[in-house]
């Protein structure tokens, strides 16, 4: 039996999807912070459960080969990062098996695994946006940075390395505001002081993060937004002051109101004090106007990559319709809807959806329609009213979607749901109710957003299950004259396997034409010309070679 405050040996065999080493001693689970795959390490017993214990590691007496020295001084005791001590290719070795294993586990796909993971050729500066508690060391000191583990002790932070060099200067300098004007921190015990933290956003060229250079080629810009405990700063022009000497790059100051005794970061009210309302950024080749209480993405050269891998998945034709459910300030919605006949985009937040509007308008685009509303009140009412979507892009919170949204979803049967997910867990939980319905995960990439950290993003293709695994009946007289060939599959299947495989459509004529072609005696009338010297549209070699393969594939000819 596991004894509280008392040490053992422990080698760590996995890490838990919380960033904890698992270990066991004779053969009960063990968790131990700070530890990696491969370390022998002794562990002192903190707390014992019913199925497992929690320990905390005192000495490494065999490192594992995983193991690095962490670069930022403050990350034993700061929350922000849990992975910083492992190598970053191991933590991408870990992140994959966290949604390979929640895929396998939870969802019950016992051979799935994700082609690959996604990740940073230079893992640091990469958020563009930090947000920063401001308040009081023990000596009374007006301090800002980052809360500690699993508490709300501020841990003061210089240079965080997953942010901007320049976030530095610009809490230096919100400080020295404070100091010089006696302006003090607040205090979530009592309630008291004005300060609560310094919110940064930038756009993807600011603030040193070398990896977001690439995404934009206008000026960086940056926006800070006080928040604070009251309704005003005093001498408020001293702090445009400071700031503004710190970067011209600064372009937008906020103060926002958030009197509530929440740990709600922003409050609802934002006061522009100096420059502009939004800062710009360019994703996916659509240009965003963002503000205080925007959703966007806090890596932008990731978002880039794990978006492109959606629209890759979603295999977009001119001719297809995409739903875009939890679809925040539009950016996929968008970006599908260059692609595609029309995009219309589903969000329970009101001002992302203004967002949304606002950014289709400024980039010209005019075949995107968006809607303020829940995805479980949403998305049944638009399948109701007769939208029947291609294509299904689900990018829900962490939390999951539910069971109403899904099932109007699979009432709609599209061609493909594209699941984007930061969460392995709810993933795998709604791929399984899909399954049900009649959509199978067909492959999948994961997709390091937040390196040294536990998070991971993942994209899930999901097709039709095929007819001999899932079968929908629509009787047609028409049908019931087929020769044994055509039995074998319908036009419509056919046209499906071509654009999943080539990606492009196919007409019921182009399928008839290669059938007549390879033999395959046609029913008589079906697809005929209307009059003698009427003429038909000959059918492409890349079109007849893709019909050929469909046939092939569903044993109709043997070539």
């Amino acid at each position: 039996m596991v004894e509280k405050n008392k040490s053992y040996s422990v080698e760590i065999t996995d890490i838990s999807s919380d960033g904890n080493g698992v270990g066991a001693i004779d053969g009960f689970t063990v968790f131990v912070p700070m530890t990696a795959i491969g370390d022998v390490c002794e562990v002192l017993i903190v707390k014992v459960l019913s199925h497992y214990a929690i320990g905390r590691l005192m000495e490494i007496k065999n490192p594992s080969p995983d193991r690095v020295t962490p670069e930022c001084p403050s990350f034993k005791r700061c929350g922000g990062c849990h992975l910083q001590h492992i190598d970053y290719a191991a933590q991408l070795r870990i992140k994959k098996n966290f949604v390979d294993s929640a895929m396998q586990r939870i969802g019950g796909f016992a051979d799935f695994a994700c082609d690959e993971i996604l990740g940073m050729e230079s893992p640091k500066r990469y958020r563009n946006k930090c947000v920063y508690p401001i308040g009081t060391d023990k000596a009374g000191g007006i301090i800002s940075g980052f809360y500690a583990r699993r508490s709300h002790d501020i841990i003061e932070v210089g240079d965080c390395i997953l942010g901007g060099e320049i976030n530095e200067r610009i809490n230096a300098a919100v400080l020295a505001y404070m100091r010089e004007n006696n302006v003090l921190p607040y205090d979530e015990k009592t309630h008291t002081g004005l300060v609560r933290r310094t919110f940064i956003r930038t756009s993807g060229t600011t603030g040193g993060a070398g990896n977001l250079d690439m995404l934009t080629g206008g000026l960086p810009q940056i926006m800070v937004v006080i928040s604070i405990n009251g309704d005003t700063l005093p001498r408020r022009e001293r702090l445009i002051k400071r700031l503004r000497a710190v970067s011209e790059d600064i372009v937008s100051i906020y103060i926002n109101i958030n009197k509530e005794k929440s740990n709600t970061v922003l409050g609802r009210d934002n006061k522009l004090i100096h420059g502009k309302p939004t800062i710009s950024d360019t994703l996916c080749g659509i240009r965003f106007e963002i503000s205080p209480q925007s959703f966007y993405q806090v890596n932008p050269h990731m978002t880039e990559r794990l978006y492109n891998k959606a629209l890759e998945y979603a295999a977009i034709t001119p001719e297809d319709t995409v739903l875009d459910v939890y679809c925040g300030i539009g950016t996929i919605s968008l970006a599908a809807a260059a692609r595609a006949k029309k995009a219309v985009g589903i969000e329970i937040v009101r001002q992302a959806i203004e967002n949304a509007k606002e950014n289709a308008k400024n980039n010209g685009i005019e075949n995107a329609e968006f809607f303020a509303d829940s995805a479980e009140n949403a998305v049944p009412k638009l399948i109701e009213s007769g939208m029947r979507p291609d294509i299904v892009i689900l990018d829900p919170p962490r939390k999951g979607s539910d069971e109403k949204t899904l099932g109007a979803i699979a009432a709609a049967a599209p061609k493909r749901i594209v699941y984007v997910s930061c969460n392995p867990s709810t993933l795998a939980r709604d791929t399984k109710y899909l399954t049900t319905l009649g959509y199978a995960p067909v492959r999948a990439t994961a997709v390091d957003m937040f390196p040294h950290t536990c998070h991971v993003e993942t994209v899930c293709l999901l097709s039709k299950l095929k007819s001999s695994e899932h079968i929908e009946v629509e009787l047609n007289m028409d049908e019931l004259d087929l020769t044994a060939a055509e039995k074998k599959a319908t036009y419509q299947e056919i046209k499906d396997y071509v654009l999943e495989h080539y990606g492009f459509h196919v007409t019921n004529l182009n399928i008839a034409q290669v059938k007549r072609k390879c033999g395959i005696i046609e029913r008589e009338n079906y697809n005929k010309a209307k009059s003698e010297d009427s003429k038909q549209p000959s059918c492409t070699k890349e079109k007849e070679d893709a019909i050929t393969d469909a046939l092939r594939h569903f044993g109709m000819v043997i070539l």
